[in-house]
């Protein structure tokens, strides 16, 4: 337990302070065609990983959700302009390094934001969405959420309850007049911070409800998963340098999905 805990400190802390330099922490460059698919994480001492746990323990203590994180950028956004159409990318680290690592995506789409928080769970989402979503008077949001629930960042939960908290954000931007885009989760065989979860399996049982709601309730749905998975329904290391965030030419992929997804909303009346 406590190396998994020490694993998730360290997976954590590189998420969020190493944001500017994530393709290097993650052993990838910017050639969509680099083929390296293990993360390196540095070896830290126990001092070092004490004092991450206090860093760690006092945000948790102090700001659960992260709302200071993007705080000072949701004051200076500007108003939406006539006729723009803003979207709003809901998550975790994947859509926090989607912008880093893929950066020409969100440079060509200017009225993509991106609010993705590194190492988050749905429920801490779920308190932030109004801050960090409904304030932002988007006409779409984006909603890439779950993997972390499933490795137990936050401790254990069930299926039922992530499922719940993702129809609770979609819940609150339909209330506010903001159309859904609601995404798979991506395809994970096994997380190196929560060894032994095998949560391939869970992934596609929660995929498989997100589904069935979209398709109940009129919401556009991104199949991430298939287009990302392998035979062992991990993803394809072609894809990803760890197995569980896309490199560069995953995030191409998952482009042209989210793209179509969004234009196809907008499109909805």
């Amino acid at each position: 337990m406590k190396t998994r805990m020490n694993k998730l400190f360290v997976f954590t802390f590189l998420s969020l302070f190493c944001i500017g330099s994530m393709p290097m922490c993650f052993g990838q460059g910017n050639n969509p065609s680099d083929k390296k698919s293990n993360a390196r994480m540095p070896a830290f001492t126990p001092a070092q990983l004490d004092s991450l746990r206090k860093v760690m323990d006092e945000r948790l203590r102090k700001d659960w959700a992260f709302l200071k994180r993007y705080s000072d950028e949701n004051k200076n956004l500007p108003a939406v302009a006539p006729g723009e159409k803003r979207v709003v990318f809901m998550g975790n680290s994947i859509t926090e390094f989607w912008k880093t690592i893929d950066g020409d995506f969100f440079t060509k789409n200017k009225s993509f934001i991106d609010r993705g928080i590194s190492a988050q769970t749905t429920p801490q989402m779920l308190v932030r969405f109004r801050d960090d979503v409904i304030n932002l008077n988007p006409s779409v949001v984006v909603i890439l959420a779950g993997t972390n629930d499933i490795a137990g960042n936050t401790g254990p939960t069930t299926l039922e309850n992530i499922f719940g908290n993702i129809v609770s954000m979609a819940e609150l931007a339909k209330a506010n007049k903001i159309k859904v885009v609601l995404c798979s989760v991506l395809p994970v065989y096994k997380y190196s911070w929560s060894p032994g979860l095998e949560p391939s399996g869970k992934i596609i049982e929660l995929n498989a409800m997100l589904q069935s709601y979209s398709k109940k309730n009129n919401i556009v749905y991104v199949d991430f998963h298939s287009a990302l998975a392998d035979e062992k329904k991990g993803m394809k290391a072609e894809y990803s340098p760890d197995g569980v965030h896309p490199n560069l030419k995953g995030y191409k992929v998952m482009d042209d999905l989210v793209e179509k997804a969004i234009s196809t909303v907008l499109k909805s009346k």
